[in-house]
């Protein structure tokens, strides 16, 4: 990988209008606004883009999806960057998750309703980083309803959503390391680093599961993608003012 534009706070704030000046891309680490899907941000980026350079012939894409109830990187990839997209997607991802057990959702967060509740009064911080400890490794994860996954060639969240039965298989993923920031029951904090495929959703149903609770996720933030951080990362008010002649 190598020789696109790095678009982020460590580098330049404005841009040639010429697209021609970037025959390998340009990719820039968004710091996804809350409650925007990625193909929002995609689109936007690319509406601003198209202005910005005059020309409606460049490709955007992103580099793994983040949900739209999560924050942080999402790598933007444009022009031929879009060919590397599935590299850098497959490099290790870190996120903070808050996890709020007791109680679980339909959706493993807080699209949808809390669903049950449990008791979680027995969970001690012990308890907690004695199972967090057993999750570390490769292992078999089963994907949320609610997700981006292909079923007979429709998103699974499609059919979730529209109140079909969905059967998803369950994906190899990596969990390289898991640390436990913050313990207030019923809510921990957990900073996660993982492999490509790994939906954060997942591991807190799974991680109430294991402390003889439930749990869904709260709260999401992606710290890093690759060698990608989020404290370079831009905002979306940043990218509009870079490409500002477009609005």
């Amino acid at each position: 990988m190598g020789g696109f534009f790095i678009l982020d706070r460590t580098g330049k704030t404005s841009l040639p209008e010429n697209f021609s000046e970037y025959p390998d891309g340009i990719v820039i680490p968004l710091d996804k606004p809350y409650k925007w899907t990625s193909a929002d941000a995609v689109r936007k980026i690319k509406f601003m883009a198209q202005k910005y350079f005059r020309t409606k012939n460049i490709k955007v894409g992103h580099a793994g999806t983040l949900d739209p109830l999560a924050t942080g990187i999402l790598l933007i990839c444009m022009g031929k960057a879009t060919k590397q997209a599935e590299a850098l997607q497959a490099q290790p991802k870190e996120y903070v998750a808050t996890v709020t057990l007791g109680a679980t959702t339909p959706s493993y967060d807080m699209e949808k309703e809390v669903d049950r509740v449990y008791p979680y009064r027995h969970i001690t911080r012990e308890r907690m980083e004695k199972v967090l400890a057993g999750f570390i490794g490769s292992q078999e994860q089963l994907p949320p309803v609610f997700s981006a996954k292909l079923v007979e060639g429709t998103r699974a969240y499609e059919k979730a959503r529209a109140g079909q039965e969905v059967a998803l298989n369950p994906s190899p993923i990596n969990i390289y390391e898991l640390e436990l920031l913050d313990f207030r029951l019923p809510v921990a904090v957990i900073r996660m680093k993982c492999s490509k495929g790994t939906y954060v959703r997942a591991f807190a149903r799974d991680l109430g599961e294991a402390l003889g609770s439930g749990g869904y996720l709260s709260g999401l933030v992606r710290k890093a993608s690759g060698g990608f951080l989020l404290e370079n990362a831009v905002s979306m008010d940043e990218v509009l003012r870079i490409f500002g002649r477009a609005e």
